[in-house]
């Protein structure tokens, strides 16, 4: 069918929603706790999304996503829009909290599993789907955003996540195959329809169906399967414009079937991967809406505007019309600038947050409209902004560089893994199945009181770090107390893992507000990383010393691998990754050498990263593997065979990076396997991995006290896997998001556990 729409010109592809001084985070983790009522919380998410939509359309934007707001994520959130929620939640009678026992758990139920959106630093909710599940629509939440927006006079255009993405991320049951799931699509075409009426006639204009999967390598017959779909969902009787948004890549193949449908938009990441020629290269995208992602949505720098104005000018001609937009969702940069009142001028003015992007569609926009004259002061702010940046000298330190090239081959290798064992066993002297922890403990509210004292000035760094010595001394008399074989200082003094490091890296910049949702209330402030990374002191010896002086048990010193601070960083865009990762690793690896002669005998080097910058296309894969692999063996090959080296990964799904796993020849990994139910263990038998392995004997997202039975029954399964001289027992993933008591009860029960099975 032919719908009528007016093309819009300037947009975003979504929006944050924990608020610019988080809000929302407070306003949840308030319900959570009793603290106020669901009216409470609801009021705050309502003022946070009038305050965006009204500030949207005020910046000049004639299309504003609507239904990109959540609670805790938006693909649990499609999962209640489908009816798929897992049935284990359905006795929960308060939709809210039924919502939030799928995302967290409760003391009775287990929690969705949890893994990266891509290869972003975001985690999404795993829906699970089985034979039993029945899809039924549920638009309420996006029906009442929409009518909120409209009363307020913006263009609004709803915004939801496709079907073929949907079930593609969906995790099928045990009595399903994945394939399976995807063929269910069918099932869900009808409620795709019957939502499109729904919002024409609430008034939508335009709808946007969130298809990111179309940028990952898909067979034939999968891009067979979205054209089939796309035709269905256009050939809706009563509906609004379709506009189909793909981002993170290139969609490659995908780009000319979904161009053959009926669809009125699409839009595409002119930042990540999709290039001009691609555009030009299908025909059909003449009759349709680009909506061109030409401002980068991920990271923070500012947009040379000169190019991207450029880019605009050769799509004109390849589509129908032309509308400027984010590269994706602004979900992954801070709110704004403004309250960054302490960064560096210069580095300050190569910058964009938010709402620098949200003027810089605007900008474009107006350019690609009005003319490049018409916008000629922001082209020269824009060039002049990026010439002080290129000339600046904290880009280049030819004592780095002239390190890194001097090293040769050896310096990323260790002796035999055996070799290594043996040495070991001889320091180490410990038990069979050994217990230990991930590194960080509650960060209780004294530690939270002491970092805002010495930020306001109220006490000095020698108060600060007796405060911390305290913490630290009371953490290692618990693991004491609890029987754990190898110890941590609990990691006190940091605020986060990536940050605390990057505030003692040259080349690193911090801010004070730039706040990025995580997960659910889980919010981080990345680094940035503007120039070439040096290490002028240590960083971590004097704690970890301290904590090992205290106890007669080995102590971890605690590090955070190359890969995770780039991950976990706004990264600078002129050089390859793979440079900064080595000069972030040479950094890692002078701190390791000093942990060692200091006496500690294990440093546990975390890589909870390394499956999320994976490339989305296979062909990319080797070479990121590569280099990956190897900034990982530079921070850890500078120790002698005595020294264990452990590591940790997390949040992701494993598969295709097994060999990559095995060949970090770490010591010890420690692996998320809890929600997974150790399926990762059979992917790393299958690889022929050999080494020490932790698998998380449990949860540590989910609010509940995990039994000792249930802590022997996951060991059990462990051991079917792995021989008990290489598993190490530990839970899946750093404490200090849980409370002591709750901790200090499931550190008992799984000592007790480990007890039992010795």
């Amino acid at each position: 069918m032919t719908v009528s729409h007016t093309p819009f010109t300037a947009t975003v592809l979504g929006l944050p929603r924990v608020g610019p001084r988080r809000e929302l985070k407070r306003a949840t983790e308030s319900y959570w706790a009793g603290r106020i009522a669901a009216d409470d919380l609801h009021v705050v998410a309502r003022d946070l999304r009038r305050a965006q939509l009204t500030e949207l359309h005020s910046a000049g934007m004639d299309s504003v996503p609507v239904g990109t707001f959540s609670y805790y994520d938006q693909m649990l959130d499609t999962a209640v829009l489908l009816g798929a929620l897992p049935p284990r939640v359905a006795g929960i009678a308060d939709d809210l909290d039924r919502y939030f026992a799928a995302a967290r758990g409760t003391d009775s139920v287990e929690p969705l599993e949890m893994t990266k959106w891509f290869d972003t630093n975001y985690h999404y909710l795993v829906p699970e789907i089985d034979a039993d599940t029945v899809f039924a629509l549920h638009p309420q939440k996006l029906l009442a955003e929409l009518d909120e927006a409209r009363e307020l006079g913006v263009p609004a255009r709803p915004v939801v996540i496709g079907p073929i993405t949907f079930l593609k991320l969906a995790k099928a049951a045990a009595d399903q195959s994945g394939g399976e799931v995807l063929d269910r699509v069918a099932e869900l075409i009808p409620l795709y329809v019957d939502l499109l009426g729904r919002l024409a006639a609430a008034g939508a204009q335009w709808v946007q169906i969130d298809e990111p999967v179309l940028v990952t390598d898909l067979s034939e017959q999968e891009i067979a399967l979205v054209r089939r779909t796309y035709i269905e969902l256009a050939a809706a009787a009563d509906r609004p414009a379709i506009l189909v948004a793909t981002y993170f890549g290139s969609t490659g193949p995908a780009l000319a079937a979904l161009a053959d449908t009926p669809v009125e938009g699409i839009a595409l990441d002119f930042v990540s991967g999709s290039t001009v020629s691609e555009v030009a290269a299908v025909p059909a995208l003449a009759s349709k809406l680009l909506v061109a992602g030409v401002v980068d949505g991920r990271n923070v720098w500012r947009t040379d505007l000169d190019r991207a104005l450029a880019t605009l000018g050769e799509l004109r001609g390849a589509a129908g019309s032309l509308a400027v937009s984010s590269s994706c969702s602004l979900l992954h940069v801070p709110y704004g600038l403004a309250a960054e009142t302490a960064l560096d001028e210069h580095l300050r003015s190569w910058l964009s947050f938010g709402a620098e992007k949200i003027v810089e569609v605007q900008v474009l926009a107006a350019g690609i409209g009005k003319g490049a004259d018409s916008i000629e002061y922001r082209l020269t702010a824009a060039r002049n902004a990026l010439a002080v940046r290129a000339q600046d000298p904290r880009l280049h330190d030819p004592k780095v560089r002239a390190r890194l090239d001097a090293l040769g081959p050896e310096s990323i290798r260790r002796a035999s893994a055996a070799h290594r064992r043996e040495l070991q066993a001889e320091r180490l002297h410990l038990p069979t199945l050994p217990t230990t922890t991930i590194g960080s403990y509650p960060q209780t509210a004294a530690i939270r009181l002491a970092r805002a004292a010495l930020g306001k000035g109220e006490i000095d760094q020698a108060e600060y770090r007796e405060r911390m010595r305290a913490e630290i001394a009371d953490v290692v008399a618990l693991q004491e107390d609890l029987g754990l074989d190898v110890l941590v200082h609990g990691e006190p003094e940091r605020n986060d893992m990536v940050q605390y490091f990057a505030e003692q890296l040259d080349g690193f910049a911090a801010t004070e507000h730039g706040w990025v949702q995580s997960y659910g209330t889980r919010c981080v402030r990345p680094p940035i990383l503007f120039g070439d990374v040096a290490r002028p002191a240590a960083m971590t010896v004097d704690w970890i010393t301290y904590a090992q002086s205290l106890t007669k048990k080995p102590v971890k010193g605690m590090l955070t691998g190359p890969v995770t601070i780039l991950a976990w960083s706004f990264v600078r865009d002129d050089q390859p990754l793979g440079d900064s990762a080595r000069q972030v690793a040479l950094a890692i690896r002078d701190e390791t050498v000093d942990l060692q002669a200091a006496g500690i005998g294990i440093v546990q080097v975390d890589e909870p990263a390394l499956r999320e910058l994976l490339p989305l296309r296979a062909a990319d894969q080797p070479a990121y593997l590569e280099w990956s692999v190897n900034a990982f063996r530079l921070a850890t090959s500078g120790v002698a065979d005595t020294t264990q080296i452990h590591t940790h990964l997390c949040y992701s799904e494993f598969g295709e990076v097994i060999d990559a796993i095995a060949g970090l020849d770490a010591d010890v990994t420690s692996i998320k396997a809890a929600r997974s139910h150790m399926e990762v263990l059979d992917d790393l038998n299958a690889a022929g991995f050999d080494l020490g392995v932790g698998p998380g004997v449990y949860d540590i997202h989910s609010p509940r006290v995990p039994s000792v039975e249930e802590i022997t029954a996951s060991l059990r399964a462990a051991l079917k896997a792995v021989p008990a001289e290489r598993l190490w027992v530990n839970p899946d993933c750093g404490l200090k998001t849980r409370g002591t008591a709750e901790v200090t009860a499931s550190l008992r029960n799984m000592v007790a556990a480990v007890k039992a099975v010795r």
